[in-house]
């Protein structure tokens, strides 16, 4: 394994942040700001560390695969590590295990927060923690991608490195192709919802930092009581829509803006996640209703919104679920855990994984009931292999042996069971706020350092889809020496 090649493009990485954080110090600059300093140094310090090994380092077109691994996961801990300059910078509630907190929570578009007063916060530094969130929502490297189209032969392997396999496996298009449409979606939303949410009544800064925060499925808010603040049933019901839109694979949306609308609902998976969502949202509208939270008009559109918002693990929020009836709670950590669609911005352990272990189910029972028959999983008219079905249901199986683990582990460190199981859902899952002390108006400042750094590494499991994390951890995958 070649070092340098490794070097340049993690040097990549680390420019992109240089350039949100230096936006952001221009916003404080506007304003006058204290965090100007912090925003401005840290930039200058992202930017030398990425400039020097593009200057220093000789460019190539070529790379392993080994070696895409290890520049995908590079690049994330080392933004997670540039991430916390700012705040550390500026100081206040930010120790660095908060600093890191946010930033990891920042990138992997969890949405989580240690800040109990978000509105005292300059806006350059509101700006730079929904940037976070932009840059994460696709993918550092093929963010990276998308804005140096010049990287080459290198670009394949890269693709193939930050994706999931089940994200692959749904995304029938060369990757530069893949590339152009997800970048292509993914700023056509921002700029689409940016739009709306500021004709109906949000100032252009919050209107661009919250569909910051949707799109990428982050959840991030420049308001203390997120969504519930601006008290507009409009804004609600436009963040809810793109919420449900970024939880779609966007090359379905792609299909979409092309005119194909029959392709689009054929794929089972859209209306497997489509009609759970819909199902989610009136049974918590009912309940509601039933127990005199709310009139039936703002009951379905709370229900929405939070259902939504969890579904797609975006975080959001216009109510304090932690205050609901037990039936909401319950599809809250279903959601929490179930998630969207493969090849969108959102956590949890996808729609798509969830209905194949169903029809993985369906098939082992008819298998059972005819020994001597030929049975195969199909999705949307054509066969899986054996071989993603083993793998779907394998990881599942791994993914609640995590939340298991890590609900234990946030225990030991004097959480309550629901505090721990919920924010090792919401954690892993990528979705923000869990129940309890740590519900949708609450937040993670009042746990403790160890449980912050348990809840950071659930991140970034959840974020790098977990294979991918222990992969890079194991002792035999770098047995070969490093060359330079």
């Amino acid at each position: 394994m070649r070092l340098y090649n490794v070097v340049r493009y993690v040097a990549l990485a680390i420019l992109i942040n240089s350039v949100f954080m230096l936006i952001s110090a221009l916003i404080s600059a506007f304003n006058s700001e204290s965090s100007f300093i912090p925003l401005l140094y840290s930039a200058l310090i992202t930017v030398l560390f990425g400039v020097f090994p593009l200057i220093f380092v000789p460019p190539t077109q070529e790379i392993s695969n080994k070696e895409g691994l290890l520049i995908v996961v590079l690049s994330w801990f080392l933004s997670f590590l540039a991430g916390t300059l700012p705040y550390v910078l500026y100081g206040g509630p930010f120790t660095f295990t908060n600093a890191w907190f946010e930033s990891v929570s920042g990138y992997t578009t969890t949405g989580s927060s240690i800040l109990a007063e978000i509105e005292v916060l300059p806006l350059g530094l509101l700006f730079w923690r929904a940037s976070t969130h932009w840059i994460g929502g696709i993918g550092i490297i093929i963010f990276v991608l998308a804005v140096l189209p010049f990287i080459g032969l290198a670009e394949v392997v890269l693709f193939r490195s930050e994706l999931s396999n089940m994200v692959r496996e749904n995304f029938r298009k060369r990757a530069g192709t893949a590339i152009r449409i997800l970048a292509g979606v993914y700023i056509g939303l921002t700029l689409a919802e940016t739009i709306l949410l500021y004709v109906f009544g949000m100032s252009l800064f919050d209107a661009v930092t919250h569909s910051f925060a949707t799109i990428a499925t982050g959840g991030f808010s420049t308001k203390n009581s997120s969504i519930a603040w601006f008290k507009s049933p409009a804004i609600e019901w436009i963040i809810t829509i793109f919420m449900f839109l970024s939880g779609i694979h966007f090359a379905l949306l792609f299909t979409v803006v092309s005119g194909n609308l029959r392709e689009f609902w054929r794929s089972s998976v859209v209306r497997f996640y489509s009609l759970a969502m819909v199902g989610g949202i009136l049974l918590t509208a009912y309940s509601l209703k039933v127990n005199g939270i709310a009139e039936w008009t703002t009951a379905f559109r709370l229900a929405a919104l939070n259902l939504v918002s969890v579904g797609t693990s975006t975080g959001f929020a216009s109510a304090d679920t932690a205050v609901w009836p037990g039936l909401p709670q319950l599809l809250i950590i279903y959601f929490m855990l179930q998630g969207a669609c493969a090849g969108s911005t959102t956590g949890g352990m996808k729609s798509d994984r969830v209905l194949l272990l169903i029809k993985s189910f369906g098939q082992q029972l008819r298998r059972l009931m005819y020994p001597n028959a030929v049975i195969q999983v199909y999705m949307d008219k054509s066969s899986v292999r054996d071989d993603i079905v083993a793998n779907a249901v394998q990881y599942i199986g791994f993914y609640l042996f995590i939340v298991f683990s890590g609900t234990l582990l946030e225990i030991l460190t004097g959480l309550t069971l629901v505090e721990a199981f919920s924010g090792t859902v919401a954690t892993l899952g990528g979705v923000g706020p869990g129940l309890g002390s740590i519900g949708s108006m609450g937040n993670f400042s009042a746990v403790s350092a160890i449980g912050k750094w348990i809840f950071s590494i659930l991140m970034i499991i959840g974020r790098l889809e977990i294979f991918a994390f222990f992969i890079f951890f194991h002792p035999k995958q770098w047995s070969k020496k490093l060359t330079y």
